[in-house]
């Protein structure tokens, strides 16, 4: 009787009741990736990558910090972490790769970044028609049914997809566009988040608050071509992350 007290209390409170060594997975693109694995910045798939080598299997990015602070600061949880971001992926290429990367780990936490390569691949094309918008949209809500299917109780957490106008992407033509079209894939996952009772990281609004509060520094401090965030960027992205994840109470 003891135990069952407690267990409503520790409910009602907002703690998290896990099964042994919860497992949390970071996918996404190039952002993610930070070369996990030891992938020599290519876009080699996680089958190929090095899985056991302890000091490249998270990466250099946003995704090593966060694994770094609950692994650090809560080992009593055994948290496992995977990292399974693929340079220069776009939404179709989660898809194509999903069971493996996704579905085979069952994981708790599936935390997914991605957008600015559908985003990159469409200005890429020579004819293209307006942005598929809606095929976008279901593609993402498919992915996260079959998250859903296999374990109802996952919890997830999308990133908001960001561009900047610094270093190397201001001599691009189509800036206004590349920020337009991003900016609507990230509407589209505030939605989507809110349809799915999911936690969502807005990085957009971040990393354009921290390039209007510091005017004084260079362009390339937080985001280096636009599309990479810098070190100080890694951080201020893994900060967020936590943020969000301790205020809805997920690990």
């Amino acid at each position: 009787m003891k135990f069952f007290v407690w267990l409503f209390f520790l409910l009602i409170g907002g703690v998290n009741v896990w099964a042994a060594e919860p497992k949390i997975l970071f996918i996404g693109d190039s952002i993610t990736d930070g070369n996990w694995g030891n992938s020599d910045g290519s876009a080699q798939p996680s089958s190929v990558r090095n899985h056991w080598d302890m000091n490249h299997i998270y990466g250099s990015g946003y995704m090593y910090l966060c694994a770094s602070y609950y692994q650090s600061n809560y080992p009593e949880q055994e948290y496992q972490f995977f990292n399974r971001g693929i340079s220069g992926n776009t939404l179709n290429d989660l898809k194509n790769r999903w069971k493996e990367d996704a579905l085979a780990i069952h994981a708790d936490v599936v935390s997914v970044l991605i957008g600015t390569n559908d985003v990159n691949e469409y200005l890429g094309k020579k004819d293209n028609g307006a942005f598929d918008f809606v095929s976008w949209e279901q593609t993402y809500r498919n992915l996260l049914d079959s998250l859903r299917q296999d374990n109802p109780q996952v919890k997830i957490v999308l990133g908001e997809p960001f561009t900047a106008c610094t270093g190397n992407m201001k001599k691009t033509e189509d800036f206004a566009l590349r920020d337009s079209l991003i900016q609507r894939l990230g509407k589209i996952t505030l939605q989507i988040a809110a349809d799915y009772g999911a936690v969502f990281i807005p990085y957009a609004s971040m990393f354009h608050r921290l390039l209007e509060e510091n005017p004084e520094l260079p362009d390339t401090y937080w985001i280096w071509d636009g599309i990479h965030p810098t070190p100080a960027g890694h951080k201020r992205m893994a900060d967020l992350w936590i943020e969000q994840i301790e205020k809805y109470h997920i690990l």
